[in-house]
């Protein structure tokens, strides 16, 4: 008989918060939850262009951990917001260090999921000696075939309605680039134009990261102050592929070698096809792997939480 799903921990308040200013003009918002002293975690959100939110404290058992969660560069409460200047995937890799070092740890599990499995795979082909476990979900390698399948053909089979509304702000002959057609508008000066494209770009992504329609899981994508920030920064990094050589992530994978690791998968990831976490987990196959049925991209989602919170868990050496 099958164990019941895990689900989230109870609701928790941080135990320390404030901001740091990493240079650049940037200034990011941190907050610390569970144990002080505890096992050290950093929480990587995902986007980019995101923000943390309560739920992502409640993945890790708050007797256990000592966890850093943090918006990025121009997200949630960082300041500037929405900036894009000086906002880049090698500044985000410098952030997670300095925060590192704020907190007076060694090492630290990393987690991330979507654009945080991007950046924690980052991250931690940048720095293993600093990454006790890697939980990654959604992986997202930022390769032109994943961006291209999102943005410009694939997905659109799948969600043609959705499509629909997503190219109509874009003329027709714009439409053969779309990331950069929209790079346009979400860097015009003019801000309501700005808006505009940031609702689509941003609702786009919202309704298509689930399995099933889930309301609670896209609002937040039709807030302006949310899609302004999360449409400019995450086509600010798309349309310069993440400041990543074409296949680096993969390619770099066996610097990963030795460190445990978690990667959880929806079946059905629309944003992120599975294909790819199928090809991290040969290059680095002692990391565990689950391809999650039923499921799509959301970490929210049932099968996905269960083994995530399985996964941060057993980091923790928590029993079954």
């Amino acid at each position: 008989m099958s164990s019941p799903l895990r689900t989230l921990y109870p609701e928790i308040e941080p135990y320390a918060s404030g901001h740091l200013d990493v240079g650049d003009g940037h200034s990011i918002y941190w907050e610390r939850v569970g144990t002080p002293g505890a096992k050290p975690a950093v929480f990587l959100h995902g986007g980019p262009g995101g923000t943390i939110s309560p739920n992502h404290r409640r993945l890790f058992d708050p007797s256990l951990y000592d966890v850093m969660l943090f918006d990025q560069r121009g997200c949630g409460r960082s300041t500037p917001h929405a900036e894009i200047e000086a906002n880049t995937t090698w500044h985000l890799v410098a952030d997670i260090e300095r925060l590192r070092e704020f907190a007076g740890v060694g090492k630290w599990l990393v987690f991330g999921g979507s654009w945080g499995s991007t950046l924690a795979l980052a991250y931690a082909e940048t720095y293993p000696e600093r990454v006790t476990e890697l939980v990654v979900r959604g992986i997202y390698t930022l390769t032109k075939a994943e961006l291209d399948w999102y943005y410009q053909f694939g997905v659109s089979e799948m969600f043609p309605e959705k499509w629909e509304r997503f190219v109509a702000p874009i003329p027709p002959e714009e439409r053969h680039e779309m990331m950069r057609a929209y790079h346009r508008r979400l860097t015009s000066e003019d801000r309501a134009t700005r808006l505009a494209a940031a609702r689509a770009w941003s609702i786009w992504e919202g309704e298509t990261i689930t399995l099933l329609p889930e309301p609670a899981t896209s609002t937040p994508f039709e807030e302006d102050e949310f899609a302004h920030a999360f449409a400019r920064i995450e086509n600010h990094f798309f349309v310069n592929a993440g400041w990543l050589e074409e296949g680096q992530l993969l390619r770099d994978a066996h610097k990963l070698h030795g460190i445990p690791g978690v990667i959880v998968h929806g079946r059905y990831d629309m944003p992120c096809p599975a294909k790819y976490a199928w090809q991290l987990h040969k290059a680095w196959p002692q990391a565990e792997f689950h391809l999650i049925e039923g499921a799509g991209h959301a970490y929210s989602e049932p099968g996905i939480l269960d083994r995530l919170i399985r996964a941060t868990d057993k980091c923790a050496g928590k029993a079954e």
